[in-house]
């Protein structure tokens, strides 16, 4: 009887280890793809094409029931115009470089990356990181699906780290052959993947999962246009990157067609709560807080008991 009994948890487990190993797997994913096109291209190109990732993510969402498209709503519309505008700003940022508009002077890393960023290559990084904003936008949506069922964040988040680390791990052992690249003696190696493993990975996952059950996927991702102009500063700055005219007409179209979908989910937001509220007033003129049916037929009302002639009267 005992085992009998603990057949459906143990099938339970299953299950739920099974979700955290897909989430885990598609982590996995956005690392694999989300660096390689970040080493054939550049900071700037590589947040700006992220910024593709509300409008696929509403497109998941509409897909799995998580979002109404209704063409005649305003709200609709604002969101479906934004995501096209999104899509639109990303496309010209990897497809039209253009001239260097400014840059700081050039040093050695700066060199680098520029022979980096040829022609080719930031055609071949802006594809990757596309297809890194495709698995993103279905990470996002599998947060949400999972969270349903275990709402738990934190919880999450430690198995989700355990099976990424597990395949990052077993994946970077075929791949690599010579050891000595996994030395973590230099600073200059040590301080990035600390800083990616804490605010890349832990921090910003499980706040965008806390995001994700608070107010659903496509309000958690729609934030990240604003990190075009982070990235493009630091990268000037910091990296000595020159600053491209298609990198900024990119993002500005990109930027647009954010805040149009953030209006458009504000005005969404706005018209349920206003309908949330006319049905309760509704419903309250229907039915009488202190006015009830008995099963004899009688009525009470504020306490007292009678007939419903008798109350009329």
């Amino acid at each position: 009887m005992m085992i009998e009994n603990a057949v459906p948890y143990v099938g339970m487990v299953i299950v739920q280890l099974a979700q955290f190993f897909l989430l885990g797997f598609l982590g996995f994913l956005l690392q694999i793809f989300g660096y390689t096109g970040l080493m054939y291209s550049s900071a700037s190109l590589s947040t700006t094409i992220l910024n593709l990732i509300p409008g696929f993510t509403f497109v998941f969402a509409v897909i799995f029931r998580m979002e109404k498209f209704n063409y005649r709503s305003s709200t609709t519309l604002a969101i479906s115009f934004g995501t096209m505008v999104s899509i639109i700003g990303a496309l010209i940022v990897t497809l039209y470089q253009g001239p260097s508009i400014w840059q700081i002077s050039p040093n050695s890393n700066a060199t680098t990356l520029q022979n980096l960023t040829s022609s080719s290559a930031w055609l071949v990084g802006g594809l990757l990181l596309t297809i890194d904003s495709i698995v993103s936008s279905i990470f996002i949506i599998a947060q949400a699906l999972v969270l349903k069922k275990c709402p738990f964040e934190l919880i999450l988040m430690l198995f989700y780290s355990c099976f990424v680390a597990i395949l990052s791990a077993a994946v970077a052992l075929m791949v690599e052959k010579d050891f000595s690249a996994w030395s973590l003696k230099s600073t200059t190696t040590l301080i990035p993947i600390i800083y990616s493993a804490l605010f890349g990975n832990v921090f910003q996952v499980s706040i965008i999962m806390w995001c994700v059950r608070k107010r659903g996927p496509l309000f958690a991702s729609v934030f990240h246009p604003l990190g075009v102009i982070f990235a493009t500063a630091m990268g000037v700055i910091i990296l000595g990157e020159a600053l491209y005219l298609g990198s900024l007409l990119g993002a500005l179209v990109v930027v647009v067609g954010f805040y149009a979908v953030v209006w458009g989910k504000a005005k969404e937001a706005k018209k349920i709560e206003e309908n949330g509220v006319k049905s309760l007033e509704s419903n309250g003129k229907r039915v009488p807080l202190l006015l009830n049916n008995t099963d004899d037929g009688d009525i009470v009302e504020g306490g007292r008991k009678g007939t419903g002639n008798s109350l009329r009267n």
